[in-house]
Protein backbone atom coordinates (compact mmCIF):
# COMPACT_ATOMS: atom_id res chain seq x y z
CA UNK A 1 0.00 0.00 0.00
CA UNK A 2 2.90 2.48 0.64
CA UNK A 3 4.54 1.51 -2.49
CA UNK A 4 1.09 2.22 -4.52
CA UNK A 5 0.97 5.43 -2.42
CA UNK A 6 4.49 6.91 -3.28
CA UNK A 7 3.95 5.81 -6.80
CA UNK A 8 0.53 7.66 -7.43
CA UNK A 9 2.14 10.53 -5.62
CA UNK A 10 5.21 10.62 -8.11
CA UNK A 11 2.50 10.22 -11.00
CA UNK A 12 1.09 13.42 -9.39
CA UNK A 13 4.15 15.24 -9.30
CA UNK A 14 4.99 14.35 -12.84
CA UNK A 15 1.70 15.02 -14.50
CA UNK A 16 1.78 19.04 -12.30
CA UNK A 17 5.04 19.53 -13.86
CA UNK A 18 3.61 18.85 -17.17
CA UNK A 19 0.40 20.75 -16.70
CA UNK A 20 2.82 23.68 -15.31
CA UNK A 21 4.82 23.65 -18.57
CA UNK A 22 1.20 23.31 -20.94
CA UNK A 23 1.32 25.89 -23.16
CA UNK A 24 4.69 27.28 -22.65
CA UNK A 25 8.23 26.17 -23.02
CA UNK A 26 9.20 26.05 -19.95
CA UNK A 27 7.24 26.24 -15.88
CA UNK A 28 9.69 29.74 -15.54
CA UNK A 29 7.68 31.30 -18.81
CA UNK A 30 4.89 30.61 -17.15
CA UNK A 31 5.37 31.72 -14.18
CA UNK A 32 6.47 35.40 -15.77
CA UNK A 33 3.30 35.34 -18.00
CA UNK A 34 1.30 34.93 -14.73
CA UNK A 35 3.07 37.91 -13.10
CA UNK A 36 2.25 40.19 -16.25
CA UNK A 37 -0.86 39.74 -16.62
CA UNK A 38 -0.92 40.48 -12.39
CA UNK A 39 0.79 43.91 -12.68
CA UNK A 40 -1.03 44.76 -15.57
CA UNK A 41 -4.35 44.11 -13.65
CA UNK A 42 -3.07 46.26 -10.66
CA UNK A 43 -1.61 48.76 -12.84
CA UNK A 44 -5.20 49.06 -15.16
CA UNK A 45 -6.81 49.10 -11.98
CA UNK A 46 -4.43 51.72 -10.12
CA UNK A 47 -5.60 53.87 -12.50
CA UNK A 48 -9.03 53.75 -13.25
CA UNK A 49 -8.84 54.63 -8.83
CA UNK A 50 -7.08 57.52 -9.61
CA UNK A 51 -8.95 59.23 -12.89
CA UNK A 52 -12.36 58.35 -10.90
CA UNK A 53 -10.95 59.54 -7.56
CA UNK A 54 -12.23 55.73 -5.45
CA UNK A 55 -9.28 56.33 -4.19
CA UNK A 56 -11.22 57.42 -0.91
CA UNK A 57 -13.10 55.07 -0.50
CA UNK A 58 -10.70 52.01 -0.34
CA UNK A 59 -9.69 50.98 3.06
CA UNK A 60 -7.56 52.98 4.94
CA UNK A 61 -4.00 51.18 4.86
CA UNK A 62 -1.77 50.46 1.69
CA UNK A 63 -3.63 50.61 -1.45
CA UNK A 64 -1.27 48.04 -3.40
CA UNK A 65 -2.18 45.75 -0.79
CA UNK A 66 -6.05 46.48 -1.07
CA UNK A 67 -5.87 46.14 -4.62
CA UNK A 68 -3.62 42.92 -4.36
CA UNK A 69 -6.42 40.83 -2.00
CA UNK A 70 -9.03 41.53 -4.52
CA UNK A 71 -7.04 41.20 -7.93
CA UNK A 72 -4.95 38.15 -6.52
CA UNK A 73 -7.77 35.93 -5.51
CA UNK A 74 -9.77 36.93 -8.56
CA UNK A 75 -7.28 35.87 -10.91
CA UNK A 76 -6.68 32.53 -8.79
CA UNK A 77 -10.01 31.24 -8.73
CA UNK A 78 -10.62 32.24 -12.27
CA UNK A 79 -7.29 30.83 -13.31
CA UNK A 80 -8.28 27.69 -10.55
CA UNK A 81 -11.06 26.86 -12.57
CA UNK A 82 -9.84 27.16 -16.07
CA UNK A 83 -6.92 24.82 -15.12
CA UNK A 84 -9.16 22.41 -13.91
CA UNK A 85 -11.62 22.67 -17.06
CA UNK A 86 -9.18 22.44 -19.24
CA UNK A 87 -7.76 18.82 -17.45
CA UNK A 88 -7.91 15.91 -19.42
CA UNK A 89 -11.55 13.69 -19.16
CA UNK A 90 -12.25 10.41 -18.94
CA UNK A 91 -12.90 9.94 -23.01
CA UNK A 92 -8.91 11.71 -23.43
CA UNK A 93 -6.35 9.36 -25.04
CA UNK A 94 -3.84 10.29 -21.97
CA UNK A 95 -6.86 7.79 -20.21
CA UNK A 96 -5.69 5.13 -22.66
CA UNK A 97 -2.33 5.41 -20.10
CA UNK A 98 -2.08 3.28 -16.96
CA UNK A 99 -1.94 3.98 -14.34
CA UNK A 100 -3.29 7.74 -15.55
CA UNK A 101 -7.18 8.55 -14.58
CA UNK A 102 -9.22 11.72 -14.04
CA UNK A 103 -8.14 11.91 -10.35
CA UNK A 104 -4.81 12.41 -11.17
CA UNK A 105 -5.47 14.97 -14.55
CA UNK A 106 -7.38 17.09 -12.08
CA UNK A 107 -5.21 16.99 -8.89
CA UNK A 108 -2.15 18.00 -11.32
CA UNK A 109 -4.00 20.91 -12.63
CA UNK A 110 -4.97 22.55 -9.78
CA UNK A 111 -1.92 21.79 -7.85
CA UNK A 112 -0.44 23.40 -10.88
CA UNK A 113 -2.64 26.49 -10.73
CA UNK A 114 -1.48 26.24 -6.84
CA UNK A 115 1.76 26.48 -7.48
CA UNK A 116 1.95 29.03 -10.22
CA UNK A 117 -0.20 31.69 -8.06
CA UNK A 118 1.58 30.72 -4.63
CA UNK A 119 5.09 32.17 -6.85
CA UNK A 120 3.41 34.70 -8.35
CA UNK A 121 2.02 35.88 -5.07
CA UNK A 122 5.51 35.70 -3.33
CA UNK A 123 7.38 37.31 -6.57
CA UNK A 124 5.28 40.40 -6.66
CA UNK A 125 4.80 40.61 -2.54
CA UNK A 126 8.52 40.25 -2.19
CA UNK A 127 9.60 42.46 -5.30
CA UNK A 128 6.84 45.68 -3.96
CA UNK A 129 8.31 45.15 -0.01
CA UNK A 130 11.93 45.25 -1.61
CA UNK A 131 11.53 47.97 -4.60
CA UNK A 132 9.06 50.11 -3.40
CA UNK A 133 7.93 50.15 0.04
CA UNK A 134 7.66 47.66 3.16
CA UNK A 135 4.18 45.85 3.47
CA UNK A 136 2.83 44.90 6.62
CA UNK A 137 0.05 42.09 6.67
CA UNK A 138 -2.38 41.97 10.23
CA UNK A 139 -2.57 38.82 10.06
CA UNK A 140 -0.24 36.55 7.48
CA UNK A 141 -2.03 32.92 8.36
CA UNK A 142 -5.93 34.48 8.01
CA UNK A 143 -4.96 35.79 4.41
CA UNK A 144 -3.16 32.46 3.56
CA UNK A 145 -6.46 30.91 4.57
CA UNK A 146 -8.45 32.93 2.29
CA UNK A 147 -5.70 32.48 -0.57
CA UNK A 148 -6.54 28.50 -0.24
CA UNK A 149 -10.23 29.08 -0.24
CA UNK A 150 -9.87 31.26 -3.41
CA UNK A 151 -7.86 27.83 -4.84
CA UNK A 152 -10.30 25.47 -3.46
CA UNK A 153 -13.97 27.42 -4.43
CA UNK A 154 -12.22 27.39 -8.14
CA UNK A 155 -11.07 23.87 -7.82
CA UNK A 156 -14.66 22.71 -6.60
CA UNK A 157 -16.25 24.70 -9.52
CA UNK A 158 -14.05 23.48 -12.02
CA UNK A 159 -14.39 19.51 -11.06
CA UNK A 160 -18.58 20.34 -11.56
CA UNK A 161 -17.82 22.03 -14.68
CA UNK A 162 -15.54 19.39 -16.34
CA UNK A 163 -17.66 16.85 -15.17
CA UNK A 164 -20.51 18.19 -17.00
CA UNK A 165 -18.12 18.88 -19.93
CA UNK A 166 -18.98 15.85 -21.84
CA UNK A 167 -22.07 15.79 -21.50
CA UNK A 168 -22.35 19.51 -23.01
CA UNK A 169 -19.41 20.82 -24.18
CA UNK A 170 -20.54 24.05 -25.63
CA UNK A 171 -22.95 25.12 -22.52
CA UNK A 172 -20.03 24.36 -19.95
CA UNK A 173 -17.78 27.03 -21.91
CA UNK A 174 -20.81 29.70 -22.02
CA UNK A 175 -21.20 28.88 -18.09
CA UNK A 176 -17.26 28.96 -17.39
CA UNK A 177 -17.22 32.37 -19.45
CA UNK A 178 -20.26 34.33 -17.91
CA UNK A 179 -19.06 33.15 -14.65
CA UNK A 180 -15.67 34.81 -15.08
CA UNK A 181 -16.33 37.68 -16.97
CA UNK A 182 -19.27 38.43 -13.75
CA UNK A 183 -16.90 37.94 -11.32
CA UNK A 184 -14.77 41.08 -12.78
CA UNK A 185 -17.51 42.99 -10.80
CA UNK A 186 -19.50 40.42 -8.96
CA UNK A 187 -16.32 39.38 -6.94
CA UNK A 188 -16.07 42.68 -4.99
CA UNK A 189 -12.77 43.58 -5.32
CA UNK A 190 -13.57 46.91 -6.50
CA UNK A 191 -16.16 47.60 -3.79
CA UNK A 192 -15.36 47.97 0.02
CA UNK A 193 -18.23 45.85 1.33
CA UNK A 194 -18.84 47.37 4.72
CA UNK A 195 -19.53 50.27 2.30
CA UNK A 196 -22.22 49.13 0.29
CA UNK A 197 -25.54 49.49 0.70
CA UNK A 198 -27.53 46.51 2.03
CA UNK A 199 -29.69 46.45 -1.53
CA UNK A 200 -26.79 46.78 -3.81
CA UNK A 201 -24.58 44.21 -1.68
CA UNK A 202 -27.61 41.69 -1.99
CA UNK A 203 -26.59 41.37 -5.66
CA UNK A 204 -22.91 40.19 -4.63
CA UNK A 205 -23.61 37.97 -1.32
CA UNK A 206 -24.43 34.61 -3.67
CA UNK A 207 -20.87 34.66 -4.86
CA UNK A 208 -18.46 32.96 -2.52
CA UNK A 209 -15.55 34.83 -3.85
CA UNK A 210 -17.39 38.23 -2.29
CA UNK A 211 -16.83 36.83 0.54
CA UNK A 212 -13.28 35.42 0.21
CA UNK A 213 -12.23 38.81 -0.61
CA UNK A 214 -13.71 40.65 1.99
CA UNK A 215 -12.75 37.80 5.11
CA UNK A 216 -9.05 38.52 2.83
CA UNK A 217 -9.11 42.39 3.75
CA UNK A 218 -9.90 41.80 7.06
CA UNK A 219 -7.20 39.72 7.84
CA UNK A 220 -4.75 42.06 5.72
CA UNK A 221 -5.39 45.13 7.25
CA UNK A 222 -5.66 46.33 11.08
CA UNK A 223 -8.54 48.65 11.02
CA UNK A 224 -10.98 46.42 8.53
CA UNK A 225 -13.35 44.20 10.06
CA UNK A 226 -16.27 42.65 7.53
CA UNK A 227 -19.50 42.74 8.75
CA UNK A 228 -21.29 41.08 6.19
CA UNK A 229 -19.65 38.39 5.11
CA UNK A 230 -18.09 35.06 6.30
CA UNK A 231 -15.30 32.66 5.31
CA UNK A 232 -17.71 29.20 6.81
CA UNK A 233 -20.45 29.58 3.69
CA UNK A 234 -17.80 29.69 0.97
CA UNK A 235 -16.13 26.93 2.45
CA UNK A 236 -19.46 24.97 2.78
CA UNK A 237 -20.56 25.44 -1.03
CA UNK A 238 -17.12 24.66 -1.97
CA UNK A 239 -17.08 21.39 -0.42
CA UNK A 240 -20.94 20.46 -1.50
CA UNK A 241 -19.77 21.57 -5.28
CA UNK A 242 -16.77 19.42 -4.59
CA UNK A 243 -18.81 16.34 -3.79
CA UNK A 244 -21.58 17.04 -6.54
CA UNK A 245 -18.52 17.14 -9.04
CA UNK A 246 -17.04 14.14 -7.88
CA UNK A 247 -20.17 12.10 -8.18
CA UNK A 248 -20.87 13.67 -11.48
CA UNK A 249 -17.29 12.62 -13.11
CA UNK A 250 -17.63 9.10 -11.43
CA UNK A 251 -20.94 8.39 -13.58
CA UNK A 252 -19.43 10.62 -16.53
CA UNK A 253 -16.29 8.20 -16.36
CA UNK A 254 -18.67 4.65 -16.15
CA UNK A 255 -20.54 6.13 -19.34
CA UNK A 256 -17.66 8.03 -21.09
CA UNK A 257 -17.05 7.36 -25.04
CA UNK A 258 -15.27 8.96 -27.66
CA UNK A 259 -18.09 9.03 -29.87
CA UNK A 260 -19.46 11.44 -27.62
CA UNK A 261 -16.97 14.12 -29.58
CA UNK A 262 -17.93 13.75 -32.83
CA UNK A 263 -18.56 16.26 -35.29
CA UNK A 264 -18.33 18.20 -31.71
Amino acid sequence: MMARAFALLELIFISTVRQTKRGYRSGLLALVMNILQIVIFVAVFYVIFEYLGLRGSAIRGDFILYMMTGIFLFITNAKTIGAVLGAEGPASPMMHHAPMNTAVAIAAAALSALYIQALSLLVVLTTVHVALRPLVIYDPGGALMMFILSWFSGLSIGIVLLALKPWAPNLVKIIALVYTRANMIASGKMFVVNQMPPRIRDFFDWNPLFHIIDQARGYTFINYNPMHTGWEYPLLISVILLFIGLLIEFSTKRNASISWFAGR
